[in-house]
């Protein structure tokens, strides 16, 4: 029988991805029989049969659904205000864990850090698991977390502002994790739990939706900059930014670039209402200790 409040709830947002989402639960469905372990599968106006899938063979998970669709931030937003649990691991519909009975290890490094407000896995991206996954890491805090694989304390995530809707796709784990610095916060890199993101980086850039991932991220970033950072540091920012694009795309042929850059422009001075009203930004003392930091560790490699 579950506990009625959880340890722990893992998370996922998914949209017209069934396989995936099959293969994930797949791997994950013995974490699910144990105590104090609830799953949250939120359909974002799937129509692959995603609603019908889970509901049929995993009975015992939450399922919720928008039937037109909301976007993945306002999933999360929705799951991790809801949840009752102690913590909350967020999971992408491709990613699962390598490392076996991964909850003891989590748990235990929550208790023995009690300013630890998020722990940020390692990650190997790729379609197939590595066939090397040791690692000599250490655990470290850093700066940043990847979206596809985290778990918070319930605790921490309270008292920070939602994820931003109106950033749509990318950035919103950056704006949580300054949040959380703020906050006296900790994010830990916790090298012991490696998961599995089933993406293949490098076909990205020849991927249809290319163009829309580099708006998007240039476009948090920039977000990002004006929100939290000191004013005085914004225009050298802003620069190096653009001239990296310019480095290295728009040097080298890709002419697509300049016409990103100055829609990712646009989205800018069209979202400065909101990053005005949401404005939390660093002093300089917090800027100079933030950049101290370890920066978010997103892609593990193993050793040759």
């Amino acid at each position: 029988m579950k506990l009625i409040q959880p340890t722990f709830s893992i998370l996922i947002s998914t949209k017209n991805r069934l396989t995936d989402l099959a293969f994930t639960l797949d791997k994950i469905k013995y974490l699910l029989t144990q105590d104090g372990v609830e799953c949250v599968v939120f359909d974002d106006g799937s129509s692959d049969g995603t609603h019908e899938y889970v509901k049929e063979n995993f009975p015992d998970i939450q399922l919720q659904r928008n039937v037109v669709s909301k976007g993945y931030i306002f999933c999360r937003n929705k799951m991790l205000n809801e949840t009752q649990s102690e913590f909350a691991i967020s999971l992408d519909d491709d990613a699962h864990f390598i490392t076996d009975n991964p909850l003891a290890i989590l748990k235990a490094h929550f208790d023995a850090n009690s300013v630890c407000g998020l722990i940020a896995m390692r990650i190997f991206w790729g379609l197939r698991e590595p066939i090397s996954k040791l690692s000599k890491e250490k655990s470290s805090r850093v700066q940043g977390f990847v979206g596809c694989a985290h778990i918070w304390r319930m605790k921490a995530w309270r008292t920070i502002p939602n994820y931003p809707e109106w950033f749509v796709f990318y950035g919103e784990e950056d704006f949580a994790a300054i949040q959380l610095f703020k906050k006296n916060w900790e994010i830990q890199y916790l090298s012991e739990v490696l998961v599995n993101h089933r993406v293949d980086v490098k076909s990205r850039k020849t991927n249809d939706d290319y163009t829309i991932r580099l708006r998007s991220s240039l476009r948090s970033g920039w977000y990002l900059f004006f929100l939290f950072y000191p004013i005085t540091t914004i225009p050298r920012k802003m620069t190096y930014s653009i001239w990296t694009q310019f480095r290295l795309k728009v040097f080298k042929g890709d002419l697509k670039v300049l016409k990103i850059i100055g829609l990712a422009l646009y989205d800018l001075l069209c979202a400065m209402p909101k990053v005005m009203k949401h404005s939390n930004r660093l002093s300089q003392k917090e800027y100079d200790s933030y950049q101290k930091l370890e920066a978010a560790k997103i892609y593990w490699q193993p050793e040759k």
